[in-house]
């Protein structure tokens, strides 16, 4: 596996075919099987940060959503377009990178009432299993770890396309989303409102929007 580095590609030039639904054999209990038009992909992917975003969103003050992102990250990627459930992932994110695009709430975010970054400057995802939940929707179940706390996570993964760009490279698109309460991790800030709730919101969600290139 190679660390995904920091280069900076174009973006796809041509548009991509959606995948096929293959009905499974009779008996199966299955609904879909893989589109067999994905097993070329099926290989070792780098994630193209010029081109992905790793990023949260929040509701703040109960009346508007805060978004950030990680800017600072290393993943590993494997995708199987023959079997999916051998696809997996592996994820670190430099919790002292948050960018919500202002400095004030970013030293917030960082400081010791949510991320402590100082004392755990990374958190990370590792897949433990991968299910194809529809033509082009897998489900991918991981462990999460903030601040030394693990728990279980479902992420949504819609795939998008795939594509040979004008230099030759392959590209995979997928968008990725789950909702977890941050307070199961630790991150137990409380302010409450004049109004009754809280300032910040428990529920966060996670978005995973990449778009990757093949490396192998």
């Amino acid at each position: 596996m190679n660390l995904f580095g920091r280069n900076s590609f174009h973006r796809r030039t041509q548009p991509s075919a959606a995948p096929v639904a293959t009905a499974a054999p009779a008996g199966t209990g299955t609904a879909v099987l893989p589109d067999p038009g994905l097993a070329g992909l099926t290989g070792e992917w780098l994630i193209d940060p010029a081109h992905s975003r790793i990023g949260f969103s929040v509701r703040h003050a109960m009346v508007t959503t805060v978004r950030g992102a990680f800017a600072e990250y290393e993943s590993r990627l494997y995708f199987d377009g023959r079997d999916p459930v051998r696809s997996r992932a592996d994820i670190v994110l430099y919790t002292a990178s948050v960018d919500t695009g202002v400095e004030q709430r970013d030293a917030h975010v960082v400081g010791r009432q949510f991320l402590d970054a100082a004392a755990y400057p990374r958190m990370t995802f590792t897949s433990t299993s991968v299910d194809l939940a529809g033509t082009d929707v897998y489900r991918m179940t991981g462990d999460l770890t903030i601040k030394n706390t693990t728990r279980p996570v479902d992420l949504e993964l819609t795939y998008i396309g795939h594509v040979t760009d004008a230099f030759g490279d392959e590209r995979v698109g997928f968008d990725g989303t789950t909702t977890i309460n941050r307070t199961d991790w630790g991150l137990t800030y409380d302010a409450r409102l004049a109004q009754g709730g809280t300032m910040v919101s428990e529920k966060v969600r996670l978005q995973f929007d990449i778009a990757a290139i093949r490396v192998t």
